[in-house]
């Protein structure tokens, strides 16, 4: 594969019901053993930052070949099941899709490594060449990196460039973390809003190719 389909989701689940929300997290957890995933891993989330109020307490991150897996992806049966089925115990949710270019050495990090996902809200009238600049930057962050723009209207919330990287544990994304300071000044003027999650990969998560 020369590149992969990245797919986020922020959930803000209400906690009325516990037994709900476990569900609704093993029901997404499961369609893992659909032919078009390549990853995928649900669970809560362990550390959020954002340069403005935002209360998310849940994430998906799945893979897939294609849009035109994602798209399959989206309309099965068990995924329209599971999104009707949990509709009364959320309370928010915003999504974003890329392209990456640069396709990781492991599709499916294992169970307990720490991912980090950072979506960016960019300033109206932001033109493509800095665009593509931002993209350059955050590649140079940390080998393993994907990066991309987002190409799902709907429900990004005006977030327009997402990433993703895994680390093996919180120790190691700390270190990262202190250098990633060194780059924020070449894109900051650029950036309207930032959003940071950072979440464990429970042991359900799986590949499934």
């Amino acid at each position: 594969m020369s590149s992969i389909v990245e797919h986020v989701v922020l959930f803000k689940l209400n906690d009325v019901d516990s037994g709900k929300i476990n569900s609704m997290v093993n029901g997404i957890s499961e369609l893992v053993n659909l032919n078009q995933v390549l990853h995928l891993s649900c669970g809560s989330i362990h550390r959020l930052s954002s340069t403005t109020a935002s209360a998310f307490t849940h994430v998906l991150h799945s893979r897939y070949r294609s849009k035109e897996d994602l798209n399959a992806y989206a309309i099965h049966p068990d995924h329209v099941r599971v999104v009707k089925e949990s509709e009364s115990i959320r309370e928010d949710i915003m999504a974003v899709d890329w392209i990456a270019d640069q396709v990781p050495e492991t599709l499916a990090p294992p169970p307990g490594s720490v991912g980090k996902i950072t979506l960016l809200k960019l300033k109206e009238n932001v033109s493509d060449e800095p665009k593509l600049e931002i993209m350059e930057v955050i590649k140079e962050k940390f080998q393993g990196i994907t990066v991309g723009e987002n190409f799902s209207p709907g429900r990004p919330k005006g977030f327009s460039i997402g990433s993703v990287s895994y680390f093996r544990d919180l120790g190691e994304i700390e270190a990262v973390d202190d250098q990633m300071k060194l780059h924020e000044d070449k894109i900051r003027d650029y950036i309207d809003d930032t959003i940071v999650v950072e979440f464990v990969v429970p042991s359900s998560s799986s590949q499934a190719i």
